[in-house]
């Protein structure tokens, strides 16, 4: 177990070396100027767009614009936020706040570019039913000759769209909260913290977490993208407003320390002071700027490809539609949603606690702010935000099978999908950490290459839509 533990360690730092973060930062850059700060100054019609004013029931696609928003939200907006947050803040310090919050600025215009092709070149499946996401728009885009490229994707994509991070987050904190705090684990859970393993074996109560997990999101997910979509835009929206409300009120109880740690976020940004280990390139600093990029990546996935997936199955024939609506989830995500925890996270001093990690960290946090309901109003996010995310990310995963074995063989995936829930239940976070964030990886390269790619047709697509809106063409819709 610390042998393979220790392969995907070293497989997900080379990955996310230097080239990585120079591909993905550095492409959203170039997508940021080649779009003339486009996304930001278009943020009010993105709006608009989400709200249905524009919306055209009979235009090709599965789910509307707020259904893709919500279903891409509740992969985005999860586990990510709440225990990513706190990995970034344990071994990377608060510096890697900072290099989150470029991922999301620079996220911004790739989810623009990304979102705008996967509806300018959707694909058809085997079964002759219209797809979108990376692997289609690469074959249909690029041609042909690039489907190896897009194969690559959907490989790494059938690893990275596992919902074992949420699992063994959720499973965690049921563990070291409900069960410890009644006495029902048999054991000290802290001597135990570092393991998944016990002197009889996996323990009993993360088998039953994870088996509980199982039946409940297979009820979801094999109902399909417009059940998710429906789940989704009912939940998304209450799980955000809860977590936002409790972390607010944290915030607000140690207001006058606000200057103070937002400093330390910057500061720390270009010094890597309190990182705890060295990147294969860069020391200490690189080791943090690294940290920082892979949880702001996990968190809001721009560049990564999972969101251009969901947002080719909306209904719409405008391409920049689902374009503006995509580049609204870095700023709800990573901006706001993640920059609250961390807020929590430092003011609470539970980031200084070497003892706990993860989502348990957050649950210190949570616990030393309200003392009295914090936990529970946590646990409650932390149910929704895992589960709804395990909902969506199926429909990812399925998805690739679909291009790599085809449309009769999709189904398949969610077998594996559902067992990968169980085998994150049970493992120790190191080793599910490290291998989504090299899949996450994998998925990111292709993605990212072709987009470049296929970015000058995505601003004539644009230049040709804000021209027509000018006119008014749209006005009466």
């Amino acid at each position: 177990m610390e042998t393979l533990e220790q392969i995907f360690v070293t497989f997900a730092n080379y990955a996310w070396g230097t080239p990585m973060l120079v591909l993905l930062v550095g492409g959203g850059v170039i997508f940021l100027i080649f779009s003339r700060f486009m996304p930001y100054r278009n943020f009010r019609h993105g709006i608009e767009v989400l709200s249905g004013k524009y919306e055209d029931p009979t235009a090709p696609g599965d789910i509307n614009h707020f259904q893709a928003l919500s279903s891409t939200l509740a992969a985005t907006v999860g586990m990510g936020n709440i225990s990513g947050v706190a990995i970034a803040l344990g071994v990377g310090g608060p510096g890697a706040i900072f290099w989150m919050w470029i991922t999301a600025l620079v996220g911004m215009a790739t989810k623009y570019f990304t979102c705008t092709l996967s509806i300018m070149y959707r694909g058809k499946d085997s079964s002759g039913k219209i797809q979108g996401g990376p692997m289609y728009y690469i074959v249909e885009g690029l041609g042909p000759k690039w489907k190896p490229l897009a194969m690559f994707f959907s490989l790494a994509g059938l690893i990275g769209c596992t919902p074992m991070f949420q699992s063994n987050q959720l499973t965690q904190i049921i563990r070291d909260t409900v069960l410890a705090e009644n006495g029902w684990l048999g054991y000290d859970v802290m001597l135990l913290a570092d393991t998944a393993m016990t002197e009889t074996g996996f323990r009993l109560s993360d088998i039953i977490v994870g088996l509980l997990l199982v039946g409940l999101v297979s009820l979801v997910i094999f109902g399909g993208i417009k059940r998710i979509g429906n789940v989704a835009s009912r939940l998304v929206p209450l799980m955000v407003a809860v977590y936002i409300l409790t972390v607010v009120y944290i915030i607000i109880n140690n207001i006058s320390d606000l200057p103070q740690y937002f400093w330390l976020i910057v500061s720390d940004a270009f010094k890597g002071e309190y990182a705890s280990g060295e990147a294969a390139f860069g020391g200490a600093l690189g080791f943090m700027i690294s940290q920082g990029i892979r949880r702001g990546a996990f968190s809001n996935e721009a560049g990564i490809g999972t969101e251009a997936m969901a947002h080719g199955a909306a209904k719409t024939r405008e391409p920049v539609r689902e374009g503006l609506v995509g580049m609204l989830e870095p700023a709800i995500d990573t901006l706001l949603v993640c920059s609250m925890t961390a807020m929590a996270l430092l003011m609470t001093g539970a980031w200084t606690d070497s003892s706990v990690d993860g989502i348990t960290m957050t649950a210190t946090a949570f616990q030393t702010g309200i003392p009295a309901i914090g936990l529970y109003l946590l646990l409650i996010c932390v149910f929704i935000f895992s589960v709804t995310t395990m909902f969506t990310y199926s429909y990812y995963g399925s998805k690739c099978l679909n291009f790599l074995a085809g449309a009769n063989r999709a189904h398949y995936y969610n077998y594996f999908y559902i067992f990968s829930i169980f085998i994150g239940s049970i493992t120790t976070i190191d080793m599910v950490v490290n291998l989504v964030d090299g899949m996450f990886a994998m998925m990111a390269i292709p993605t990212v290459i072709s987009t470049l790619l296929l970015a000058p047709r995505v601003m004539e697509a644009t230049r040709d839509y804000f021209e027509r809106k000018k006119k008014g063409e749209f006005d009466q819709i």
